[in-house]
């Protein structure tokens, strides 16, 4: 007698089928129906590869995403001005988080700054990997959020809206505007800490309103990363491929007795990945095939920098195999420096520094950087004076102006592009907040911010929900 639906079929067969897979498959049985007008229009809400809007030079993209803030006054934006008048009051506004440890006292970075690459690109000795690498980034210096707390501005990078919950995040869209390139592997990847969830947790990779199917599906930390790859002895070989044709057939039938519903036509296609990837995902975790050159380049051979090291290799090689999108995270938010940022911010930097500039490296001795966009930075920055104690000085936060950096996929390397004030407290010239940066690296994939439609209870939603944005034409290669 046959089980009574399909996930009976599932839950009664052993078939082998990833931890990670079935979370996917599951994913699609939330997809009750698509919205009114979506279906009058015929959307087609699948995986498969779409083309861009406009021509394109990005393929990939993968996203360093740093929680917690940098210090950009001690890593990437020089303020001599900082060190000159260190101890002395600030005499500018400033808007604490923690006001029973707000000082105005200003802290000068104790880390020397050089110069480095033909660019000239002043960076922290604190950073020796980044150095190496300093021609192929750009380094924007003027990020903006306009507001101090992790929450909001994390949600503002990633979903398109300050503090809003239950917005796609921008793997979300730009997966639902180009598909996927690989038909074995998800669209959309995130690769977690061992330590935990990122502060916000899941909503950092949430499809919000856009159907399941575009959320991140999450690799777990540790070994193995995807459960149950294997089939069990007795299923192997003809028993799976028969339990599969069978599934596939009621899928059909089902799909024969609702048509027109193109979420059915994507969770039969999900359930076909979920079997591809029993060989393809296996393949692709598989480091044990890079050469120990690679494997030493991001820091795999040292105690430090083997976990992110080993992240960060996993990533290329995803990207590799058409990957659309892949997020690093840490776990809580390690660049939180509140407190004795002396000893706190060479330790997040030593963990990392070494694996972000491997994978720029890798990503461009094989030919993939043109096409491969990479991201590193935080939601927000720390402010220029004294929080707490000073003989255990760290620093507030401060979404006025902080730094990230960019990397290949049509990007301009070698440049510097916007600042802060002399003390690094507030951008000054070349302001980008987070929906600029949306709107410029969907610009990169062929996409445009405000045609890139998802109709929501019959509204017209896009990442940047209509707020002002300009594409940052002047950081495009």
């Amino acid at each position: 007698m046959l089980p009574t639906s399909r996930r009976q079929f599932l839950t009664e067969n052993a078939m082998g089928v990833g931890a990670v897979a079935l979370a996917w498959l599951l994913q699609q049985d939330k997809l009750l129906a698509v919205p009114p007008l979506l279906a009058k229009q015929k959307q087609v809400m699948d995986l498969k590869p779409k083309q861009p809007q406009f021509p394109a030079q990005a393929t990939a993209m993968i996203s360093l995403f740093q929680h917690g803030g940098p210090s950009h006054m001690d890593l990437t934006d020089h303020k001599p001005e900082l060190t000159k008048f260190s101890g002395t009051d600030y005499s500018g506004d400033v808007h604490f988080s923690f006001v029973n440890q707000a000082s105005k006292k200003l802290l000068g970075s104790p880390w020397r700054f050089s110069k480095h690459g033909d660019c000239g690109t002043e960076l922290s000795e604190l950073l020796p990997h980044l150095a190496t690498i300093v021609d192929d980034i750009c380094l924007i210096r003027s990020m903006h959020t306009g507001a101090n707390g992790h929450e909001v501005s994390i949600r503002y990078f990633h979903g398109g809206i300050p503090g809003v919950v239950g917005r796609p995040t921008f793997g979300s869209w730009l997966v639902y505007g180009l598909g996927s390139e690989s038909q074995n592997l998800p669209a959309y990847m995130v690769l977690s800490d061992p330590g935990g969830h990122p502060v916000d947790g899941v909503t950092n990779w949430s499809n919000g309103f856009l159907p399941a199917m575009f959320q991140g599906t999450v690799l777990r930390a540790k070994e193995p990363r995807i459960l149950n790859l294997e089939p069990p002895t007795h299923l192997k070989g003809e028993p799976q491929q028969q339990n599969l044709a069978l599934l596939q057939t009621l899928n059909r039938q089902h799909l024969e007795r609702h048509p027109g519903e193109a979420d059915l036509e994507a969770r039969i296609a999900s359930y076909e990945l979920a079997a591809r990837m029993q060989t393809s995902a296996r393949e692709a975790l598989d480091l044990s095939q890079e050469t120990k050159a690679t494997q030493e380049m991001y820091g795999l051979d040292r105690n430090e920098t083997r976990e992110y090291g080993t992240r960060c290799l996993i990533a290329r090689r995803l990207v590799e195999r058409g990957v659309r999108f892949v997020q690093l995270f840490h776990s809580g938010q390690p660049w939180d420096n509140h407190e004795n940022i002396q000893s706190n911010l060479p330790n997040i930097v030593r963990r990392t520094d070494q694996p972000a500039a491997a994978l720029v490296k890798d990503l461009k001795q094989r030919g993939m950087l043109q096409n491969t966009l990479v991201h590193w930075g935080g939601e927000i920055g720390r402010l220029p004076v004294v929080q707490g104690d000073p003989a255990k000085a760290g620093r507030d936060h401060n979404g006025q102006g902080f730094s990230i950096w960019l990397a290949g996929g049509g990007i301009k390397p070698g440049m510097t592009f916007g600042q802060t004030d002399e003390v690094g407290h507030r951008a000054v010239e070349n302001i980008v907040t987070p929906n600029d940066y949306q709107a410029t690296l969907l610009k990169l994939f062929g996409l445009d911010h405000q045609h890139l439609v998802y109709l929501h209870n019959g509204q017209e939603q896009v990442i940047t929900n209509s707020r002002p944005a300009r594409v940052v034409n002047e950081v495009l290669a």
